[in-house]
This record gives structure tokens, C-alpha cells and sequence, in this order.
């Protein structure tokens, strides 16, 4: 019989409740995706090349999309405390999605999710022949060093790159 373990996870003023995941991992974890996404954590960072804003990187598309669900002006989503209430949000649904695939939880699988969106992740964990569209995607979140590497490669070096990184950073 498997032990459900319910986990708090706790950002600035708001905290949210995880089922099956300990609070520390779910700490750990935004932690090591706060560390990627924005180095020096802060909620002002803009990535100039995808559009994406703030602390968790979140493209304004999806906070959009967020801010609706959560019954928040989308005008005020680049508040700090916005972000921190989206970003809960999108972490919520994507333990929830990785968990009803079938995904352990962890901060690659996490991290996987938060870049590439849940079925964007899930699609490439389970196709070895990537689409144009999501090789692209890969190429843009890897170094330079594997900007030439071949499309049959490319998904397996994705999965090398952030499994290691998300599990020394």
C-alpha cells in the first residue's frame, strides 16, 4: 500500500497544499527551477528573446491563461505576488498532469514541465521521433554546444542535460 504523504509548499504569503509530495521537495525543487529560470531570483527578469517575465520565467501567454483561472486582473500579473500565485498554480496542474501519466515526481520531471509545458513533456518522454516544431523547442533550451547536434539525438541529449542539471544545481 503506497503512503500518501501531503506536503506544504510555502511562497512568500501563500501556501498550497501538495498530495503525495513531501513539502521539502516541492521547496527544493522551486528552488532549483527559481535558480535556472532567473539566477539572482528576481521577480523583474525578462528574457528578451521568448517574452517570458519574472522569477518562474512565465510567458505572458500563460499568465494570461492563469490569471483567468485564479480570477486575477491579467494586468496585474507581474506583481510578485501574482507571479508567486500563478506560478503555484501552473505547479499544481503540472504535478497533477506528471502524476496521472504516470511521472515520478521530481525536479526534472517538474523542471520538464515547467519549460516545455505538461504535454509537450510528456510527448517528448514518450516519442523517440520529435516533430520540427518540438526539436526547435529542445534546441532553445540547451546550450550552444548542441545547437548542431542531430534531431534522432536531440531528445535524448535534452533528457541527459536537464536530468543532471536540475539533479546538481
Amino acid at each position: 500500500m503506497k503512503k500518501r504523504i501531503a506536503g506544504l509548499l510555502t511562497i512568500g504569503s501563500f501556501s498550497f497544499m501538495f498530495q503525495g509530495c513531501a513539502s521539502s521537495s516541492m521547496n527544493e525543487i522551486t528552488e532549483k527551477i527559481v535558480k535556472v529560470e532567473t539566477p539572482k531570483g528576481q521577480y523583474k527578469t525578462v528574457n528578451k528573446s521568448s517574452g517570458a517575465y519574472g522569477r518562474y520565467q512565465i510567458m505572458p501567454k500563460t499568465a494570461k491563461h492563469y490569471a483567468k483561472k485564479l480570477n486575477m486582473n491579467h494586468r496585474e500579473w507581474k506583481r510578485p505576488e501574482n507571479q508567486d500565485k500563478i506560478y503555484m498554480a501552473i505547479l499544481s496542474d503540472n504535478v497533477n498532469t506528471l502524476k496521472k501519466n504516470g511521472y515520478d515526481i521530481n525536479a526534472f520531471t517538474v523542471y520538464g514541465c515547467h519549460q516545455q509545458g505538461a504535454s509537450g513533456f510528456d510527448y517528448i518522454m514518450k516519442h523517440k521521433n520529435l516533430n520540427a516544431k518540438t526539436c526547435m523547442r529542445l534546441r532553445r533550451n540547451l546550450p550552444r554546444k548542441y545547437k548542431y547536434i542531430k534531431n534522432e539525438r536531440l531528445r535524448v541529449a535534452w533528457i541527459n542535460y536537464w536530468s543532471k542539471r536540475m539533479k546538481n544545481i
